[in-house]
């Protein structure tokens, strides 16, 4: 069964402004990265469960994938994976989502 793959919002930002900082001194990494990123969602659709827990969740079903430096975090749901950020991996997530909350 194929996994229905959606971007939320703030990955669609975090993907975006990533990709716009690396482009101000390598445009040519910058589209690389966006297409390993999109690849890497893609490859969700099959192998949804592949990636391993976030630890700074307390839910089993988010998830994430390493592309390059960045954390793809997404959270799986019955035929659906929903897409959530897209951070660097020295980037405190816990300090992250605090911020989001306020």
């Amino acid at each position: 069964m194929a996994y229905e793959i959606e971007w939320a919002e703030s990955a669609v930002t975090s993907l975006v402004d990533t990709l716009e900082y690396i482009a101000r001194d390598s445009p040519s990494y910058a589209a690389a990265l966006a297409i390993r990123a999109d690849k890497t969602a893609m490859s969700l659709e099959q192998f949804p469960n592949r990636g391993r827990r976030v630890g700074e969740f307390d839910d089993p079903a988010v998830r994430e994938l390493m592309v390059d430096s960045y954390r793809l975090i997404y959270r799986v749901r019955p035929a659906k994976v929903t897409l959530l950020a897209f951070v660097h991996k020295s980037r405190d997530l816990a300090i992250l989502l605090s911020d989001e909350s306020q």
